[in-house]
Order: C-alpha cells, then structure tokens, then sequence
C-alpha cells in the first residue's frame, strides 16, 4: 500500500472564477472541492440539504479565505425552484456564474429483489435526476448569458462496473455519464464544457470511522495503490476539468480510479 501523496498547492488556475458546488458541507468530495477552488482564487457559493453542516463549513472557509469568496444555500437538488435560486444567488452575488459542480448524490445498499420502489426512486431522484436538474438550470443560464462556462457531474466507477447491492446507484450514476456525453454536445454551441470525474473509493475520517475494517480492507485491496484516495484528490481533477487545461474536453467521464471498466 502505499501512502497518500503531499497536497498540491494552488495555482491560480481558477482565479477571478465563480462556482456553485452542490453537496459541499462536511469532509466529503463536495467540502474538498469547494476548498479547491478557493485555493485556485476562485469565489465559492456551497450549497447542500442539511443546512446545520453548510453553515459549519461556510463559516470553516470564510474563516480561512474571507468572507467575501464564501457564501452558502441550502439547496434540495430534489427541488426544482430551490435548485434555480442556488444559480440565481450566484449572480446576484457575484455578477457571473462560470463553473457548476455537481456533486449531490445519495447511495445504499439493497438486494435487488428486495429493493422497493422507494429505495430505487429516491436513489434516482437525488443523483442522477438531480443532477439532471442542475445541469438544465445551468445551460438555460448559459444560452441566456453566454459563455463560456464549464460544468462538472461526479459520477461512479459503479456506472462502468457490476456491484452486487448497488443496481440503484450504478443506474444513476450510469445515466449521469450518458447525460454528461448528450449535453456537452447540446452546450457546445454555447461555449459550455461538461464533464463528468468518476472516483471508486474516496474516504474521509468521518467515513472511515462508520466503516468496518473488513469492508473498508476489501475496498482498498482492489484498488491499484492498495489505499482508498483522499477526497482532494478527486477535488484535484475537478478544478482540472473546470480549468483552462482542459479546454478541449467536453462530453468525457474521467476516471479518478484504476477501476475504470
């Protein structure tokens, strides 16, 4: 196994750029993402569902990188309207909107034989109709506005590969990629970029900590570097897709992972 890799520090490659990151309070991929992009000069509006954690890491950033760079709004990507005033602040805030990530998702674990429709549609609901939501807010604001202008979905190495447990999941996240590849054609025209990353095992403290030691042995032991990947590093490749470095990608699942088929 081998050990996690210095932080990499910024670069400026976002800076005078706003964006939205949705699912951003607490540890996860969303927080690290949103610390990003502020480290690459970005302005940040956060936003998740669970209103006490995004108060708690609006106040975490602000503190860090002033309050003029970090806002926050709670946001159910289930809801339509809250999901267009999450975009509709940005620019009230800040005059623009250059970057949406994507990162709300909701998992779990089911037999598909005793899975219920309950658990299906609110896994779809949450990740793949959610994002779907926010990626059709995000064009309308850019074919009104104009680019040019960048959005990035997290998908799942699960949307590639079976897993037993996971028919919900891998379904949503499948059909993020599909929805990545159909609008980056539709946002072209419109100087828009969508792209999508797909991690495999992204852990944080929090997590590790409510995982068993035998799952979470498993889970690494497939992994190429025999360790799970820190949440920044996943955050590392969505400030690349939103940058100026992958100016000619568009419509691509990049796969932070060995696990990509």
């Amino acid at each position: 196994m081998t050990a996690a890799p210095p932080y990499v520090p910024g670069h400026g490659l976002l800076a005078g750029r706003t964006a939205v990151i949705t699912a951003a309070a607490g540890a996860g991929i969303g927080g690290a993402t949103a610390r990003r992009f502020l480290e690459e000069g970005a302005r940040v509006l956060i936003s998740d569902a669970h209103a006490r954690r995004l108060k708690e890491s609006e106040a975490a950033l602000a503190a860090d990188f002033g309050a003029d760079r970090v806002d926050a709004l709670p946001c159910d990507v289930t809801d339509e309207t809250q999901v267009q005033a999450l975009l509709d602040t940005a620019v009230r805030l800040h005059g623009r909107l250059d970057a949406v990530v994507n990162n709300a998702g909701l998992g779990g674990t089911a037999a598909l034989v005793d899975m219920t429709d309950d658990q299906w549609g609110r896994v779809l609901d949450v990740t793949l109709n959610g994002t779907f939501r926010c990626v059709r807010a995000a064009l309308r604001h850019f074919k009104d506005f104009g680019g040019p202008g960048v959005i990035v979905n997290n998908a799942s190495v699960v949307g590639w590969r079976a897993q037993a447990g996971q028919a919900h999941y891998a379904a949503a996240k499948a059909g993020v990629m599909a929805l990545t590849r159909c609008a980056a054609i539709e946002a072209a025209a419109h100087d828009v970029r969508v792209n999508a990353v797909s991690p495999s095992l992204a852990m944080h403290p929090h997590l590790v900590k409510v995982t068993s030691a035998e799952l979470l042995a498993e889970l690494t032991e497939r992994e190429a570097f025999g360790r799970y990947a820190e949440p920044w590093e996943i955050a590392n490749v969505i400030v690349f897709l939103a940058s100026g470095y992958s100016s000619y990608m568009t419509g691509e699942t990049v796969s932070v992972s060995s696990q990509h088929a």
